[in-house]
């Protein structure tokens, strides 16, 4: 909890009050408690809550802890209490994403704006929640690209994106190289901006950390490298396209000016998103512009703004990069029923081979991820099935967390929750006498934890070394022991 906000922002936001009464109760709230949210993966969740029917063959009821949904997600959740995630074997399965309430309602815009198949660019996209959101919600057939520009962050974005387990391209790419490259036709159909900014709405929630950091003078600095960051990418965003630009501060500086640029300077109109009043989500400060902005005091989440406007005006012609990227060569009959046989979508996948690693493309938007090769930084795309060695198949880590794995391509174990932990630290795991040598699957609650390798003396677990958990103690805990049966 805050114990001291900076002076020069309580004098800022104390004469903010004096214009907009909405203000009023902000600074108090400031100094409370952070609310905490989560949102459940749409597939993983509805196959975990068959699995827990069957097997407990009962009614599915509402757990204690999920004490209300958010009203503007259909998977969201409100949590009574803060728990130990780490401590969860299903948060490591990727079945559920801790995420802020406010940054949920981009499901909003999607399901009013996006009807059809679209090229979409999360931008800004560590650590992932607005990317694996967007992956639950595009129509299918859409291509996503998550981009980071910090190297680490895209470390922390990978690992977030393979527990979720849908196909999606990862770049490494300046705002500016985007612009470049992605202009034209192929150019994005939507871009999401969740722009960095001076993190005044993260003031509760990070326990001092962007208090610290705030000064007045960072207000500017963001301001202008926010537009810039517009500014360069906004060629690679199409005639007619979405623009969704957020952040989690509250200034009008970082946000209502903002907005009132791309409009006024890049030709941009600003689009409304319908609303209802229980919500109470606060309009804009200043302007005439729509802008969706969350307050602590009036929703049950942290500070967020956000708005959508769309692009009039084409776009120039691309420069298309020099990339050495990656290379699909094409595979071997044998290799492709190989990786034919781990699929339960196979139709709808391609599978391509790069330096003896095995890929499933969705095949609507393979040669736009082909595309993406010449003129991007590509880290990963699609979902990566597994090594060829010699003879020898390895199944990979994102295989058992993707969700178009063919649940019978591996023999199971389903786990206990001490064994689950077990398992996620990377420490033995003895299997039943009679399991099946080779690559076996571990479960827990009956979704996928990943692969170990049976070899009858011994296994060796295969959970990735550098995501293994680190805490020195504590039992596993289950944050979704069930759920609303109207889950979908």
């Amino acid at each position: 909890m805050v114990n001291v906000l900076p002076v020069t922002f309580v004098e800022r936001l104390r004469k903010a009050v004096e214009k907009n009464k909405i203000l009023i109760g902000l600074e108090d709230a400031l100094y409370k408690s952070p609310t905490l949210s989560i949102r459940l993966h749409s597939q993983k969740g509805e196959n975990w809550l068959v699995a827990l029917a069957e097997r407990e063959r009962k009614e599915i009821g509402i757990r204690e802890n999920l004490v209300e949904r958010v009203p503007w997600c259909e998977n969201g959740f409100y949590l009574k209490d803060r728990l130990s995630f780490i401590l969860d074997p299903l948060f490591h399965a990727g079945l559920y994403y801790v995420q802020e309430a406010g940054s949920m309602f981009l499901e909003q815009i999607i399901r009013e704006y996006v009807k059809l198949p679209v090229k979409c660019l999360d931008l800004c996209a560590a650590p992932g929640g607005k990317t694996t959101h967007l992956l639950n919600l595009l129509p299918q057939g859409s291509l996503l690209v998550a981009n980071e520009v910090i190297s680490s962050r895209c470390a922390v974005l990978e690992e977030n994106l393979t527990k979720w387990g849908i196909s999606v391209v990862v770049t490494h790419n300046r705002p500016e190289e985007i612009g470049e490259c992605m202009c034209g036709e192929e150019a994005f159909d939507v871009i999401v901006a969740d722009v960095p900014c001076s993190g005044e709405g993260m003031f509760r929630k990070d326990k001092g950390e962007s208090v610290a950091e705030w000064n007045a003078m960072s207000v500017d600095g963001c301001a202008a490298r926010q537009r810039k960051i517009v500014k360069d990418v906004w060629e690679a965003l199409r005639e007619g396209g979405l623009f969704v630009y957020s952040t989690c501060t509250y200034t009008t500086e970082e946000n209502e000016d903002i907005v009132r640029f791309i409009v006024e300077d890049l030709g941009a109109e600003a689009l409304p998103v319908p609303l209802k009043e229980e919500w109470k989500i606060s309009s804009a400060l200043s302007g005439n512009y729509p802008l969706y902005r969350f307050f602590p005091h009036r929703t049950r989440s942290e500070g967020f703004s956000l708005a959508v406007l769309r692009k009039v005006g084409g776009s120039k012609d691309a420069k298309i990069g020099k990339r050495k990227g990656m290379f699909f060569p094409s595979c071997s009959h044998k290799d492709q029923e190989i990786a034919q046989r781990l699929l339960s979508q196979k139709e709808d996948f391609v599978v391509e081979q790069w330096r003896k690693m095995l890929y499933a493309l969705p095949r609507a938007s393979a040669e736009d991820s082909r595309t993406l090769l010449k003129r991007l930084r590509v880290r990963s795309m699609g979902i990566c099935l597994g090594e060829l060695k010699g003879r020898n198949f390895v199944p990979t880590h994102s295989l058992a967390m993707s969700t178009i794995l063919n649940p019978s391509a591996f023999p199971t174990i389903e786990l206990t929750g001490e064994m689950a932990i077990r398992y996620l630290r990377k420490e033995d795991i003895v299997l039943p006498e009679r399991t099946a040598l080779g690559y076996v699957l571990l479960r827990f609650e009956g979704v996928p934890l990943g692969f170990v390798k049976h070899l009858g003396i011994r296994t060796n677990n295969l959970y990735p070394s550098n995501w293994r958990i680190r805490v020195a103690s504590g039992k596993f805990v289950r944050v979704l022991q069930s759920l609303d049966g109207n889950f979908q």
